[in-house]
Formats: structure tokens, C-alpha cells, sequence
């Protein structure tokens, strides 16, 4: 998913609610043959040691079950099971090595994709509608969000899933910093995802990121009468080149989109939202109310 080219791309998986099109837990496109290539690797050290799958697991703490799906690439090995297979192995290094391939690949491909175009733009603006936006979650609730998909995650997917949301939000230590503007709908505000106790923490992260001076949140109250944004989810974003291109999430799906015409409709109908929102300064009064009352 290039910001070059001429049209607008497809993803087969969102990445800032909790849903995707796959039933399957294999890992996919280039994320595969990476762990496949490590899979490999780490089986031909263990045979060399002339240990078993449940020899191994055994002696780094991983069962006879996970040492499998490594070696098969069908699950991504968490640093410390490279580290320890290192060790066990005595392979100097070379196994620990490869966690900065792992690291990378355990995110799902159009993950990579939507956070190398964050890490090119100078500005991002976003409208989201049903929960928080990805940039914007704990730790805590894009785990409950992600719990939630139907048919369910696995714990591994869930992990990846959610450390590559948690990744992507280096975006607000960046320099020099970019304009990041978020606007929520009311809603995202008192839905209680994750339990009561998850959204107050989720309200104080808003507070706090609301405050950096390089970020601003509006809220979209229900009560309004004209809404630019009733055809869902947005998002336009501003490329170091100069280039803008907008991007969308609905079911199952996610689309880049480059066109000039679509992405000036997508920059106008943000505008219009930021416009019917609630002040900056007004929302985070209002979300201050909001925290207040959960």
C-alpha cells in the first residue's frame, strides 16, 4: 500500500477497529516467508544440538506445541524465546539476531504499510465514530477491542495486534513533530469498552494527549443537527512530498485513497466536521465532564 501510484489500494484487514476478513491464524504476505526463513533456522540448531521439539521447550520455558508452529512459521517467537533458544542452542548470537526481523514481521502487512505513511506525514487528521481512534487507545483498551473481534483472535494475534498499535503511536514523539487533529464522536466518549474502569483511563489518556501542543481533539456531541461525517470513518493525511491522500476503514476492509478528486472530497467533508465539532479547548472541558461521570 505505495502513496505513489495512481490508484487507490485494498487492504484485506483493518487497523484501528477490532475486525478483519480472515478466519485463519497463518501469518501473511511478506510477514510469512520471514518467519518461515527464522522457523527454519531455529529447527536446523535444535537438530543440530540433537534435541526434540519438547526437549527445547522444555528448556526454554515454551511448549512442545509453540516450538512447532516457530519452526513451521505459523506463529512469531517473542524475543525471549529467541534469546533463550540462543542460549540453549549456544548458537552466538545468530538466533537472538534475527529479533529485529521478528519484531517487524509479527505485524500484519497493512499495519507496516499505514505506519510507514504515518511516519511520512507532516499532518494527520482523523474522524472516528464508533471507539477511539488507534492512535489515541491504551494498552488496555485496544486489547479489549481486539478480544472482542468475532470469529476470535487467538492470545498470540491478540499480542501482535496489539503491539503494533502500541508502535505506532511513536508518531507522538516524533521530530519534528506533525499536526496530529482527532475528531470523536460523543459515543467513543461513553461506550464502557474494556469495563468501566479501562474507559476513565482511556478518558485521562485523552486529557493528557488533548494537552500536547501539537495535537488537538475535538468531540462531535450526538445532539448535533448537521453532520458532515455520516458516511463513516476518515482519515486525510498530509506527506512530507507533498502529496495527500485520505484513507477509510468500514467491514472487513481498509482503502487507501490517492485519487485528487476523492481525496479533495475527503478534505472538505473533514473540514466540515472539524467545523460543527466542538472547539478544541471546548472538547477537552468536555471530556473532563465525561471523566467525571464514569
Amino acid at each position: 500500500m505505495g502513496v505513489g501510484g495512481g490508484g487507490a489500494g485494498h487492504a484485506d484487514r483493518t487497523t484501528d477497529g477490532a475486525d478483519g476478513s480472515r478466519w485463519d491464524t497463518d501469518l501473511e504476505d511478506d510477514s510469512g516467508a520471514v518467519m518461515k526463513a527464522v522457523g527454519r533456522q531455529i529447527k536446523l540448531w535444535r537438530e543440530s544440538a540433537g534435541l526434540r521439539q519438547a526437549e527445547l521447550g522444555a528448556a526454554i520455558g515454551y511448549s512442545e506445541e509453540m516450538v512447532s508452529c516457530v519452526e513451521r512459521g505459523r506463529r512469531a517467537p517473542k524475543p525471549e524465546f529467541l534469546d533463550n533458544a540462543d542460549r540453549v542452542l549456544e548458537a552466538g548470537g545468530k538466533i537472538a539476531a534475527m529479533r529485529g526481523d521478528v519484531a517487524e514481521a509479527r505485524y500484519p502487512k497493512k499495519v507496516r504499510d499505514l505506519a510507514r505513511l504515518e511516519d511520512d506525514a507532516v499532518e494527520l487528521g482523523a474522524y472516528s465514530n464508533h471507539n477511539m481512534h488507534g492512535l489515541l487507545q491504551t494498552e488496555e483498551y485496544a486489547r479489549a477491542l481486539f478480544a472482542m473481534r468475532r470469529p476470535a483472535y487467538g492470545e498470540d494475534e491478540i499480542d501482535g495486534h496489539v503491539a503494533a498499535r502500541m508502535a505506532r503511536q511513536e508518531i507522538f514523539g516524533r521530530r519534528p513533530a506533525p499536526l496530529l487533529t482527532f475528531v470523536l464522536e460523543e459515543v467513543t466518549l461513553r461506550r464502557p469498552i474494556g469495563g468501566r474502569m479501562v474507559l476513565r483511563r482511556q478518558i485521562e489518556r485523552l486529557l493528557e494527549s488533548g494537552r500536547l501542543r501539537h495535537v488537538e481533539i475535538q468531540v462531535m456531541p450526538t445532539d448535533r443537527e448537521e453532520h458532515a461525517g455520516m458516511a463513516g470513518e476518515l482519515r486525510v493525511l498530509k506527506i512530507k512530498d507533498g502529496t495527500t491522500v485520505g484513507y477509510s476503514e468500514a467491514q472487513l476492509t481498509s482503502r487507501l485513497i490517492s485519487d485528487p478528486r476523492e481525496v479533495q472530497i475527503l478534505e472538505m467533508r473533514y473540514g466540515m466536521i472539524r467545523a460543527q465539532a466542538l472547539t478544541p479547548r471546548e472538547s477537552l472541558a468536555f471530556i473532563e465532564k465525561v471523566r467525571g461521570e464514569t
